[in-house]
């Protein structure tokens, strides 16, 4: 079974957060207008607004790769998830 190109899993969530903070902590712009001044806490905002500023690339069990469409799929995410992150 092959995951649709609009969602995102749980790993790819949390990489993405991750990815951002580390990312910001290390002196990248901001992308989101907040009041959050942790590194971890300003990614989630992006990730909530749908500004992460990255892409998805999955490998399939085929061999072929598949790129995530991450603006959707990070809308569903907050739309089935809200504000769990």
């Amino acid at each position: 079974m092959n995951w649709p190109n609009d969602k995102l899993t749980r790993f790819e969530a949390a990489r993405l957060i991750g990815a951002r903070s580390l990312q910001v902590s290390l002196g990248a712009p901001v992308l989101a207008k907040t009041t959050e001044t942790t590194s971890f806490e300003i990614a989630k905002a992006e990730f909530r607004n749908g500004l992460m500023p990255m892409t998805i690339k999955r490998k399939m069990p085929n061999g072929q790769h598949t790129v995530v469409n991450l603006g959707k799929a990070i809308e569903n995410w907050v739309q089935e998830k809200g504000e769990e992150i």
